[in-house]
């Protein structure tokens, strides 16, 4: 029985009603609920007429070919508004045959038949040159010619094929035909130039002749600007629009909004917020799902999360572009968690399943929170749902997040199963392959993706560089850079990328006067990248002067720029510069980053100065510098100056501890003579499933040989291959031998060194020879001078060690010889220097000196400490009674 209200009102009138207002699956309801119901029910050619469009609609093929067979058993097919219903049908479902058939069976003098087809047909993208067939075949017969609504039809299918000069045809036929002041067709002809890349001229043109412009006009030329990066243009344009007599409507706000947020974050800011308050006086529009999604993906753009949340909070109705846009933005701003949280929403609301745009935004998440698991759990989300597993794009996503997870394998066997690979699925097993610097199968990849075909884009090219780069190959970078000259990928209008990489390159590879070439043959193409590649290129060769020439000729510079110029003046010794350049950066309204801090801790070091330490600490807690690489730096430092609590304090704070975290603290035990403390943090780590290697090695050796640990450090060395499958190092038998010989067993130090598998250098006989100064063995400590001598014949240190040891047991003459070598050698002994930090300043000490300011005081407390040094020590003296338990 059909329903109370349905009964109440012509039923025909509610199925017109339901088509004309797009709700087509009530419209078949209502239909087939009909057809059970009444015995008596008859189709008539207007019943026909509109459910044939909700099967048009839906692409319901096989109900359509029914009501076709009915029309034509009920003689209805004669009647045009049900023959042209069906062609509707046939062709906007995209069954080419039976529209074709059709097609040739109607009246091709009418030109609405015609553009039933090509409009059907134009849904389709595989379809574009049966349209194009068809669109021709109407220019050329006598029969029915092209009308505004035909070419506004068939111009999007040139711009969609890039077809300009089939485009400028139809425009000149257009001319021909008087057609150009129709408004239908200006609009037409301005996508299609816009489309096309031509807005400038030909699209401005094709606007400014349309006679009556209406908000589709408007609104045409406007996205023309915005899609081809003419902001400004686009933004006067509007402007233009809000003067005269049209209202903006739902698209005009939607194309207007990117473009705001591609100004600076204040003016974009502003006009945003006008645009917002424009909408809340007009509810319907304000509450209309795609202006609301793109207002947040404005203030996303913007960094504006609190009002893009809010937006999306006070929506009446999501879809499911809502949820991808927020859930997107929050990926692009770096709120991985949040972004996670809402994809959790989204599928527990079960009210739309998650598809390509929102996978790839998520998994790019789980990539940058290294998130393993939640990431896994995708793939098999994705492994369940068959049309995501054929997406390509997918697939890429995929790859990508297993390579960030450093989980090379998985990322190689993604690859292989993805169905239909694309440019980017081989962009990202290359990046990859470079990543993980596997030469052969690099090469091999590469060679395949030719093979299939593929010709690199500027992105295969970046990670063909990094990959040189990797194995400092100067000869592939050469390959590689002849090949871009070649396809004209350093053209003036290029990817300024690929001679940045170039730059930067042939800089790593140790050829800075080809980086310099390269710099000097740009001329308006040098951008901030261009000079900051040239900075690094000096810097990392030791070139500071030329790499303080580029920085001053540069009229605008960037963090990046400070960074390089801080870390130039650290390495070359000049704290002052160093401070002065890191105080003008800020006084420039730049902040400082992680990078810019750790440019700046080696001059802490160098001052050993825990005052200026603490201010860069201070200022990482402030600014929320949450960056482990910089903690650990911290850390290392705070050791180094001495205050190893500090160094504790922060690794206890610290909530992601990695390798580095572990390798710095133990470092820091191990310096302070605190053995058994690197010791159980070293297990502690073993047990977190932490895999060690050879840096934190050595420092948890040479804990153990300051702090007199000898059992316990060769019972870690002789691990090495069975528990860790490492092969030592010549760092790791320097820490043995200085393991065995402060624990007096210097036989087995120098027989460890005789029975090494690789050539002991400097650092071992060094190590030994210092051991025989300190036991007194005189003998074998001639025999390790030999060595020592022969390996590192101009370090006066190791003269001057042997010196003693003579010196020591009263051989003079021997004494005698060494100052001799060391005379006939030419080689002076330094000065000793220290320096010590009181009161925010650093007082440094050169053996000899006798300029120190507070020398008098100095001297007077050294004798005074000497005197008391030198009396006898008086148990008597003591009450001892206030030690007892």
């Amino acid at each position: 029985m059909l329903q109370p209200e349905i009964e109440s009102k012509p039923w025909i009138s509610m199925l017109n009603d339901c088509t004309r207002h797009g709700r087509h699956y009530e419209a078949l309801s209502l239909f087939i609920q009909k057809v059970r119901c009444s015995s008596s029910f008859g189709l008539d050619h207007q019943v026909l007429a509109a459910i044939l469009k909700s099967c048009a609609a839906l692409r319901t093929t096989a109900l359509g070919r029914a009501l076709h067979s009915c029309a034509v058993k009920l003689g209805h097919f004669s009647c045009h508004f049900v023959s042209k219903a069906l062609l509707n049908m046939y062709s906007k479902s995209g069954a080419v045959g039976d529209c074709q058939k059709l097609f040739g069976q109607m009246s091709t003098s009418d030109p609405v038949v015609w553009n039933i087809v090509l409009s059907g047909l134009s849904g389709y993208g595989d379809y574009n040159d049966r349209v194009l067939g068809y669109f021709n075949s109407m220019r050329v017969s006598n029969e029915a010619k092209p009308n505004s609504v035909t070419v506004a039809i068939a111009l999007p299918v040139y711009a969609r094929l890039g077809d300009i000069d089939g485009g400028k045809i139809v425009h000149s036929y257009v001319i021909k035909s008087g057609l150009e002041a129709h408004t239908l067709v200006g609009n037409a002809l301005i996508s299609m130039y816009a489309k096309c890349g031509l807005v400038k001229q030909d699209a401005h043109a094709a606007f400014c002749s349309i006679a009556y412009k209406d908000v589709v006009s408007w609104n045409a030329i406007i996205a023309g600007f915005s899609e081809n990066n003419f902001m400004d243009d686009a933004f006067r344009l509007f402007r233009e629009m809000l003067k005269g007599s049209i209202a903006p409507n739902d698209s005009t706000i939607v194309n207007i909004l990117p473009v705001c947020a591609s100004f600076t974050k204040n003016a974009a800011c502003y006009l945003g917020k006008e645009i917002h308050c424009f909408l809340l006086r007009r509810t319907e529009m304000g509450a209309d799902v795609s202006v609301c999604n793109a207002l947040v993906s404005f203030y996303l753009r913007a960094g504006r999360m609190d009002k893009a949340e809010l937006v999306f909070k006070k929506m009446e109705s999501r879809d499911l572009v809502s949820w991808n846009a927020i859930i997107a933005g929050y990926v692009a701003n770096g709120y991985w968690l949040r972004a996670l949280d809402l994809f959790q929403e989204l599928v527990s609301a079960k009210m739309f399943g998650p598809n390509s745009v929102t996978i790839v935004s998520i998994l790019s998440a789980c990539a940058h929170l290294k998130d393993f698991q939640v990431g896994k759990a995708i793939h098999g989300y994705i492994l369940r749902n068959s049309c995501l597993y054929a997406d390509t794009s997918v697939a890429n996503a995929l790859v990508s997040f297993y390579v960030k997870c450093n989980d090379p394998a998985a990322a190689y066997q993604t690859f292989f199963m993805i169905p239909w690979r694309d440019l980017v699925s081989w962009n990202s097993i290359l990046d990859a392959l470079a990543e993980c610097q596997y030469d052969a199968q690099f090469q091999e990849h590469l060679s395949c993706m030719f093979g299939e075909g593929f010709r690199p884009d500027f992105i295969t090219v970046l990670a063909i560089i990094r990959f040189c780069v990797c194995f400092s190959s100067l000869v592939k970078v050469k390959e590689t850079h002849s090949y871009c000259l070649k396809a004209g990928m350093l053209l003036d209008d290029s990817e300024p990328a690929v001679i940045n990489a170039i730059i930067d390159a042939y800089a790593k590879c140790g050829k800075m006067e080809y980086a310099t070439r390269i710099f000097q043959s740009l001329s308006v193409r040098k951008n901030l990248v261009t000079f900051n590649s040239m900075i690094s290129g000096y810097v990392n060769s030791g070139s500071y002067d030329e790499a303080f020439m580029i920085f001053n000729g540069m009229s605008v510079r960037d963090l990046t720029s400070w960074n390089l110029m801080v870390q130039a003046c650290a390495e070359n010794d000049c704290p002052g510069q160093a401070f002065n350049l890191f105080h003008e950066l800020q006084a420039q309204g730049m902040k400082p980053d992680a990078v810019t801090i750790m440019s700046i801790l080696p001059v802490c070091a160098q001052m050993a100065s825990v005052y200026f330490l603490k201010q860069c600490h201070g200022y990482a807690i402030r600014a929320c510098l949450q960056d482990v690489r910089l903690n650990g730096a911290l850390l290392d430092l705070y050791a180094k100056c001495g205050s190893i609590w500090s160094a504790h304090k922060l690794f206890q704070l610290t909530p992601v501890k990695d390798l580095v975290m572990f390798t710095s603290m133990i470092g820091g035990y191990a310096m302070h003579g605190m053995g058994e403390e690197a010791l159980c943090l070293f297990s502690y780590m073993l047990e977190l499933g932490l895999k060690p290697d050879h840096v934190i090695i050595t420092a948890i050796l040479s804990a153990c040989s300051h702090a007199g640990l000898v059992d316990e450090g060769l019972e870690i060395f002789y691990s090495l291959g069975t528990a860790h499958g490492m092969i030592p190092t010549i760092e790791q038998y320097a820490c043995l031998v200085d393991l065995l010989a402060r624990g007096g067993r210097i036989s087995d130090a120098y027989s460890l060194v005789a029975g090494m598998s690789i050539e002991a250098n400097a650092n071992v006989w060094g190590t030994l020879l210092g051991a025989c100064r300190t036991h007194h063995e005189v003998e074998l400590g001639r025999v390790v001078a030999d060595h020592l001598f022969q390996v590192e014949a101009n370090n006066i240190g190791n003269y001057v060690v042997m010196s003693n040891l003579y010196a020591a047991d009263a051989r003079w003459d021997s004494v005698m010889e060494v100052r001799k070598l060391m005379k006939a050698r030419d080689l002076k002994k330094p000065a000793g220097c220290s320096w010590i930090e009181v009161e925010k300043k650093n007082s440094v000490f050169i053996a000899g000196d006798c300029f120190h300011p507070k020398r008098k005081i100095i001297y007077s407390t050294l004798s005074t400490l000497d005197q008391h040094i030198k009396e006898p020590f008086l148990f008597d003296k003591i009450n001892m009674a206030t030690y007892s338990i």
